[in-house]
């Protein structure tokens, strides 16, 4: 797997794992949650940036803001019993599709 890859999913974890603190944090009133909110969303971009030197912006974002929506809504469906729709769990479908599509036909990302 290219390293660029290896650093975009780094990115996405990391950002679901701050977002998943985010709601630990009480609003940013308890100390560890919010830590790892901090330490997550700054590993993310870090990541983030490493993605750039090889792979346009725009992709990087839609795969990054996609894959991150879903995951954190399957951690919120099974770790903190959040429920979603029909329409929701479609829109998400789309979503991979749209990830998916990147992935295996565009021409802008390196494989």
């Amino acid at each position: 797997m290219p390293k660029h890859y290896i650093f975009l999913i780094a990115a996405i974890v990391s950002e679901v794992i701050g977002t998943a603190a985010l709601n630990a944090s009480a609003q940013f009133t308890r100390l560890v949650p919010s830590a790892v909110v901090i330490v997550g969303y700054g590993l993310s971009f870090y990541f983030l940036s490493l993605t750039f030197k090889v792979m346009p912006v725009g992709v990087v974002y839609a795969i990054w803001s996609g894959l991150g929506i879903v995951l954190i809504t399957l951690i919120g469906l099974f770790a903190f019993g959040q429920k979603i729709d029909l329409a929701a769990a479609l829109g998400m479908g789309m979503i991979i599709a749209g990830v998916l599509v990147i992935h295996l036909f565009s021409h802008t990302t390196s494989h």
